[in-house]
């Protein structure tokens, strides 16, 4: 089968890829280093000849919310086209696991204006809605530190591994479309706090961890806001065991 990757340099596009090649599919590669540029639309019709699933895991750098949500607009746009032009039969989005729940964050809204144009476009689809990724709380303290102190939100999250996502994108991209959206957790919860700490333990540094709202998460994803709901997959690898590979 014959599968563009959207975002294919990136933390999920790279597994995403290693994977589908690993079971013998031809993937193309799509991202602007290589030559495709989402916001205009150059090398789309190109990328996408003779594609018959797209695999869309693209990122957006941080702006405001308007211009985050034009971003994801404007390229979920053209992609779109491009894949009717192209006979595409399944488009399959990466989104986030609570992304309509959270209200504040311009991220979100940015994915959400995804969703909504994949939903609406004639091209068959599969949303993934992904728990964040087991390296997303050292991420986060990197944002917030500060002179060996780091403020970070004490988020409940139920984190999951990159390959693992990127393992259920390519079986849903082989898969017939399913019109919906699956939400996809790891095995258990984690305080994001924790989470953070233990991260930077893994690699040897040291910080004083300040729990606070104040930062670029609000309450408005405090409880069990960002944890899956009934019927969401269960991805196996824990944090624990990511955690221990980060070591070697």
């Amino acid at each position: 089968m014959r599968i563009a990757v959207v975002g294919a340099t990136g933390n999920i596009g790279r597994l995403a890829v290693a994977g589908l090649e690993r079971d013998g599919h031809d993937v193309v590669r799509v991202s602007r280093s290589l030559g495709v540029d989402l916001q205009s639309g150059a090398g789309l019709d190109e990328a996408l000849r003779d594609v018959e699933v797209v695999i869309d895991a693209m990122s957006a750098p941080v702006m405001s919310r308007d211009e985050t949500v034009a971003y994801f607009g404007t390229a979920t746009r053209n992609l779109l086209a491009a894949e009717e032009r192209a006979g595409v039969r399944h488009h399959v989005l990466l989104s986030i696991l609570g992304v309509d729940r959270v209200e504040g964050n311009a991220h979100y809204a940015g994915k959400r204006e995804q969703e909504r144009l994949v939903a609406e476009a004639p091209v068959p689809w599969s949303i993934v809605r992904a728990a964040q990724f087991h390296d997303f709380a050292e991420m986060v303290a990197g944002w917030g530190e500060s002179d060996g102190v780091v403020s970070i939100a004490p988020l409940l999250v139920q984190p999951v591994a990159p390959a693992d996502v990127a393992a259920v994108l390519d079986e849903v991209a082989v898969g017939a479309p399913i019109r919906g959206r699956l939400d996809l957790a790891g095995p258990e919860p984690q305080d994001l706090v924790d989470m953070a700490r233990r991260s930077y333990a893994a690699r040897g540094r040291s910080a004083k961890f300040v729990p606070t709202w104040s930062g670029l998460f609000g309450t408005d994803m405090a409880g069990d806001v960002m944890l899956p709901g009934d019927g969401a997959r269960l991805a196996p690898t824990t944090f624990d065991e990511w955690l221990a590979e980060q070591r070697h």
